[in-house]
């Protein structure tokens, strides 16, 4: 799934430079990435059946596999739209079950495992990456989007015996009255929905447009060599933020990963050269998956109704209009969309500054119903993960 949502990002500058590309159509194909991305992850969440079918898994590998593959087939940008459309659906659909999978099966494992797991959409980011990174000089846009899908494929083939998550039993509804969630958690939610939905706007234009912003100051191999270190730096991210949570309040993390997630976008336009591309890489890499991990886990330590569901909404379309607000800076460059990425993150951060207010550390329980479906809080599905870790749904 890193490889069949974040390899488009190393491959635009090719596909400027090759394919005829413009800047506005590039932003297009990322935004309609991002509406099939959305579209999938609702299929998920209100067919819970498709989440427990291995058939469903399996044709998803086999078409996402299809959809990288068939770039390389057309220079049609109508039909590079409707590619990238459908992959990001199909995107979707592998990353709810994988976690639904993954969630269900380590329910009674150390908290620290999903996270690793998760770590797995660095993976794929590292090695699509570095994919490209050595094709840049022997090859062409469409090798690398043939190579991205014989990628795909090897891993699919990892992946096939992946055992969804099992059927089980619904929980008694809750009694009439009951909530899972109170007025006075209100305040600071409304705070989190507005900074995770700023987060979306601005990490997406950063993930979208990161590689071709570095590539105009930097040596060509400089921006895909930073996109492997963005993945590896996302390998262990919500891992080691969860392992934070230990020591320091969600509000006190999340404002830092959101302070050091819009330095790292800032640098490579504000400084150019090989050191700021590559610090950027990192601190950008680092973060991404954390602040979902953070913020997704503050929604449920709130016991905000469905607020997972409600975070992961205001992020998908965070993620679906960034490009949109960007595009008409992209006649002078990527530097300015940077910039703005960067601003709309610090403003984030500001917002989440609200949230150490008088932030209710400990919530009284309340009556929340367990069932089947919780780990499709993945997906947004439910009114909160049991952990932190199933937060980093939203950020893949």
């Amino acid at each position: 799934m890193g490889v069949g949502r974040f390899v488009y990002t190393p491959i635009l500058p090719l596909m400027h430079a090759q394919a005829g590309l413009s800047a506005g159509a590039g932003a297009d194909l990322a935004t309609v990435n991002y509406m099939g991305y959305l579209v999938g992850a609702l299929a998920g969440t209100f067919a819970p059946r498709l989440v427990r079918s291995s058939a469903v898994l399996r044709g998803c590998l086999l078409a996402l596999v299809m959809s990288l593959g068939g770039m390389a087939l057309t220079h049609s940008t109508v039909v590079w739209l409707l590619l990238r459309l459908v992959a990001g659906g199909f995107s979707a659909m592998i990353f709810v079950i994988a976690a639904s999978s993954l969630l269900s099966h380590l329910r009674d494992h150390p908290a620290h495992l999903p996270g690793w797991a998760f770590g797995g959409v660095g993976a794929g980011i590292a090695l699509s990456g570095l994919l490209v990174l050595v094709l840049r000089s022997i090859g062409t846009w469409q090798t690398a989007w043939w190579a991205s899908a014989a990628l795909a494929a090897v891993l699919t083939l990892a992946a096939w015996g992946l055992r969804p998550e099992p059927a089980t039993v619904r929980s008694p509804a809750p009694k009439p009255g009951s909530r899972a969630g109170g007025p006075r958690t209100h305040r600071w939610f409304s705070a989190l929905f507005v900074s995770y939905t700023l987060e979306g706007v601005g990490y997406i234009i950063a993930g979208t447009f990161l590689v071709a912003a570095i590539n105009q100051t930097s040596p060509g191999w400089i921006g895909s060599g930073a996109w492997v270190l963005v993945g590896l730096a996302a390998i262990p991210s919500a891992a080691l933020w969860a392992g934070l949570g230990r020591r320091w309040s969600r509000p006190d993390l999340l404002l830092a990963a959101l302070g050091v997630q819009a330095v790292g976008i800032a640098l490579p336009a504000l400084v150019g050269g090989v050191a700021a591309a590559l610090i950027s890489a990192v601190l950008f890499g680092s973060t991404f998956i954390g602040v979902s991990t953070l913020a997704l886990g503050a929604g449920a330590h709130l016991r905000f109704p469905r607020a997972v569901a409600l975070l992961t909404a205001g992020y998908s379309v965070g993620q679906i209009l960034g490009p949109l607000i960007a595009s008409p800076l992209l006649r002078h460059g990527y530097h300015q969309a940077l910039l703005l990425a960067a601003l709309v993150v610090l403003a984030a951060a500001l917002t989440a500054f609200l949230l150490r207010v008088g932030f209710p550390h400990t919530v009284p329980e309340a009556h929340t119903p367990r069932t089947g479906a919780e780990p499709s809080v993945a997906a947004g599905a439910s009114s909160g993960p049991s952990s932190p870790e199933a937060g980093a749904a939203a950020e893949a």
